[in-house]
């Protein structure tokens, strides 16, 4: 399967697009609104830190709450119109917040994206949220939100690219859509593999097995 050429979204600013150190939180009602969500992530690869989208591998996943799976699809269609070479996705767009820091770091991605609310609940009448990742696995520190922030009030345009139909989120494997690839991984394997390098497993097994 391959995607079209990247095209040009005429667009206008949102208010209140400005994220924290948990990223940008609102009601799902709200980044179903037509350019609401292409415009913020659109906002992110463009304050990516150098050396930017080009070619960079991208880490997606989140809490599995509702808009999950079509904020994913946007995230891979802006990303790839913006340059990015491969995707690392979560099974059906799941990636814990541990998980995904873990990933990009044994990956050695240039970042991820995590969609997530945290606490906040979920669901179509409740909350929704996107948030950026270093390459170190750790949240984007202020001097970068505050770059997202001032994109999302400067934007005129997105670039996006279309596809005949979604990625499939749900088979573990790499596809090749033309100018980038698509991973889509177990959303616990590499978590627990650095969990099972710190803790003793096996002890504490035996230990729960022993206590009354």
């Amino acid at each position: 399967m391959t995607a079209s050429a990247a095209r040009r979204v005429q667009t206008t600013p949102f208010e209140g697009q400005k994220p924290g150190t948990s990223g940008l939180r609102k009601r799902v009602v709200v980044f179903q609104q037509e350019h609401y969500t292409e415009n913020f992530v659109q906002a992110i690869f463009t304050a990516m830190p150098s050396p930017g989208p080009q070619d960079a591998t991208l880490v997606v996943g989140g809490d599995g709450r509702y808009f999950v799976k079509d904020a994913v699809q946007t995230i891979i269609r802006v990303g790839a119109a913006n340059g990015i070479a491969k995707f690392i996705i979560g099974q059906d767009g799941i990636l814990s917040t541990p998980a995904a820091s873990a990933v990009i770091r044994k990956r050695q991605a240039d970042g991820g994206i995590i969609l997530t609310a945290s606490h906040n609940p979920g669901g179509p009448e409740n909350d929704f949220g996107i948030k950026y990742n270093m390459r170190n696995g750790g949240p984007a520190p202020e001097s970068v939100t505050d770059d997202i922030y001032a994109a999302t009030r400067n934007i005129t345009k997105y670039s996006i690219v279309d596809m005949a139909e979604p990625v499939d989120l749900s088979v573990i494997g790499t596809r090749s859509f033309g100018n980038f690839e698509v991973e889509i991984i177990d959303p616990v394997e590499d978590y627990v593999e650095l969990l099972a390098g710190i803790f003793d497993f096996d002890l504490i097994r035996r230990f729960r097995e022993q206590t009354p």
